[in-house]
């Protein structure tokens, strides 16, 4: 398993970025000795990485998990191991592909949920000593399964639902290996290998866009992620605001966000990964003004290496990506978003970059 530097130099920020590969799609029954590159190099290991499947990997538009599946993989692949992953069958990867659902089941809504779940994490677990290491970035499920095999699993966890997972964790925590994507989303009771912060494909981000005057909300129209309150936001400061992601909670759209939809106030809907760095880039600053313990952010990230300012409630892990008054602001209240947003021209985006 990497360590934080060698991960993060790798997939984040300007220390190494990522080598250039050609994404292409490999055959499900590729056999996992066989990659994109050829020849494993010589201290290459066989690593299984598990996505989830509520999207494909990499995800059309939303799906961070899915997001965080792909790089992971595609840069294990580009240091030279043998990887393969399991996904869904439309997944596009470096690496090798198995699957047992072509589509993921946010996408088809004749997949079964929790039929298809059970036969993909079990595909991988069957196949469990094929692999050096099995890296599980699918939440608590894959763990019961982690008994029953020789193969060392690594969990990466990205968040908790709610806290009656936890006995799932717990149990596993003395025979697993977990990662915590932020300080800030460690939970006290669970023992972790590390704490590696996303990473993001820098030169996805490197963009010239000419940054305009309107603010940007970016991420699930959902009140822990405060879409009401950027909408609020921007009104105050006479503003124009884009609304940017999938709607996960319709009533708190059509009540809140809604009936403020104007030539000023435009909801775009969910933005794929082509629309995503100018979407980030043109922005005058993002506005994440969460009501939860954010567990990372990757907007966040992706909007800072464009040169974007974020402004931010300082919650969960938003002080480990924003360096406040360098990077964006910390705020504590819509009051301080206000004062914030009049001194975003004072950043210096390449600074920020």
């Amino acid at each position: 398993m990497p360590n934080r530097s060698d991960h993060e130099g790798q997939l984040f920020g300007p220390r190494g970025r990522r080598p250039p590969t050609t994404l292409r799609t490999i055959d499900q029954q590729s056999s996992p000795g066989q990659h994109a590159s050829g020849e494993a190099g010589a201290t290459s290991r066989r690593i299984a990485v598990l996505a989830p499947i509520a999207w494909r990997t990499p995800p059309r538009h939303y799906g961070p998990w899915e997001l965080f599946a792909s790089l992971l993989a595609d840069g294990l692949v580009a240091l030279g191991h043998d990887v393969t992953l399991f996904a869904t069958g439309d997944s596009i990867t470096t690496a090798a592909l198995r699957s047992c659902v072509e589509r993921g089941w946010s996408e088809d809504d004749t997949v079964d949920v929790k039929v298809a779940e059970c036969l993909h994490i079990s595909q991988a677990f069957e196949a469990a000593g094929d692999f050096e290491i099995i890296h599980n970035g699918f939440d608590f499920l894959p763990l019961t399964y982690s008994a029953l095999v020789s193969t060392p699993l690594v969990t990466t966890i990205h968040g908790f639902s709610s806290e009656r997972i936890l006995p799932v964790y717990a149990k596993y925590d003395a025979t697993s290996t977990y990662v915590a994507i932020s300080d800030a989303n460690r939970h006290p009771d669970l023992t972790y290998a590390a704490t590696i912060h996303h990473g993001i494909d820098v030169d996805a981000f490197c963009t010239d866009v000419e940054p305009g005057d309107g603010l940007l909300f970016f991420g699930r129209i959902h009140p822990d992620k405060g879409t009401a309150e950027a909408v609020q936001l921007a009104l105050r400061c006479d503003r124009s605001l884009t609304i940017a992601g999938i709607i996960q909670d319709a009533r708190y759209f059509s009540e809140q966000v809604e009936p403020h939809l104007d030539e000023r106030v435009r909801f775009v809907g969910a933005v794929n990964a082509l629309q995503r760095p100018a979407t980030l880039a043109r922005a005058h600053a993002l506005v994440h003004l969460i009501d939860f313990e954010e567990p990372f952010g990757y907007s966040v990230a992706e909007a800072l290496v464009c040169g974007t300012p974020v402004i931010a409630y300082d919650r969960g892990s938003m002080s480990e990506l924003i360096i406040d008054g360098v990077t964006g602001f910390l705020v504590e209240d819509l009051a301080g978003a206000v004062e914030a947003v009049s001194k975003v021209q004072q950043l210096d985006r390449n600074e920020i970059r």
